[in-house]
């Protein structure tokens, strides 16, 4: 009789944090597909335990570790508890984040405090925590996604995105950090928009009726290149084409982009229909929609977005030509 062939991540742990709902969710499932242990931590403990669930039902051997990953003790427990899983760390995802929407000022200070635990020192303390054993094992894949927010700001999401490009910074240090180790590997993945559970628990305080606008891609498909980029590891991976077009876009026309969009989402808060206020999961596990996909404006065709990709450059270059210098926003 033959010997089966044995799953690529086959006898490998990989801790992944935020791994309750959308993008975790589904690089978690991913990862089970794959034949990896899995250590999943997130802050809500019944979402995170059908997620193990799941992956159990796949054939992974899973564990289930409730994590704020804002609180530097939590994370040193959730490597402590992998360790007495498996021995060993191979891959870790850090994946847990927050976002809120509205004028920076009129979002509570504490909302903002809590963004910046999340997505930034929560990064930070993963990777204070893992990289002592990855370097005591002198091999280790550390994976972060950042999103296309670490290379361009959101317009009315200031916490954000001070939070991801900090993220970048944190990154791009590190890489040269363990360059003197050849098989430590630093990952950034900067994902354009994803039609992920994460929109329904956003901070809201702009009075819009918050959804995914396109382009905006299946987080099963980041989730299959975080997979790939774990087998293949490479410093920055840029998992579909808008993440590549807007920053290309950013880089040549800085001011003109924060001009548009901040003046287009200035019109969208005239408009809007106000909603009640609310913080979302920022200070609290969300209790809604633990799945992965979440709500989006509309869906046009792939042919139709390369249009209005195009037709956004050209706006933007011609803002640039006749314009001359942006007026200053606000």
């Amino acid at each position: 009789m033959k010997n089966q062939r044995k799953p690529p991540f086959f006898g490998e742990t990989v801790v992944i944090t935020g791994a309750s709902s959308g993008i975790g969710k589904a690089t978690a499932e991913a990862f089970a597909e794959q034949g990896a242990d899995l250590v999943l931590a997130a802050r809500g403990e019944e979402a995170l335990q059908e997620t193990a669930e799941v992956c159990r039902k796949l054939g992974a051997t899973v564990i289930a570790v409730p994590t704020d990953t804002s609180v530097a003790e939590e994370v040193q427990h959730l490597v402590n508890e992998a360790i007495e899983f498996s021995g060993k760390i191979d891959y870790w995802v850090n994946n847990a984040g927050v976002l809120a929407f509205g004028k920076f000022e009129e979002i509570p200070v504490e909302v903002t405090d809590q963004i910046v635990k999340t997505n930034l020192l929560g990064y930070m303390h993963s990777a204070h925590a893992v990289l002592p054993v990855f370097k005591k094992q002198k091999r280790g894949v550390l994976l972060n996604n950042i999103s296309i927010g670490g290379w361009m700001p959101a317009p009315y999401g200031t916490a954000y995105t001070a939070s991801k490009y900090g993220v970048r910074g944190m990154v791009e240090t590190l890489q040269g950090e363990v360059s003197d180790y050849p098989d430590i590997h630093i990952c950034a993945l900067y994902p354009g928009f994803q039609k992920s559970s994460g929109i329904e628990h956003a901070a809201n305080y702009s009075g819009i009726k918050l959804s995914t606008p396109p382009p905006s891609f299946d987080p099963r498909k980041l989730a299959a290149s975080i997979v790939e980029t774990a087998k293949n590891p490479k410093d920055v991976s840029y998992p579909d084409w808008s993440a590549v077009a807007f920053k290309n876009i950013y880089e040549m026309f800085p001011g003109v982009v924060r001009y548009i969009s901040s003046a287009g989402m200035r019109l969208a808060l005239k408009k809007a229909h106000k909603d009640k206020n609310t913080s979302g999961n920022v200070l609290e596990p969300s209790k809604i929609n633990t799945g992965i996909n979440g709500k989006t404006l509309f869906s046009v065709s792939s042919g139709t977005l390369t249009w209005i990709v195009a037709g956004a450059a050209g706006l933007i270059a011609a803002g640039l030509l006749f314009s001359g210098k942006p007026k200053k926003v606000g």
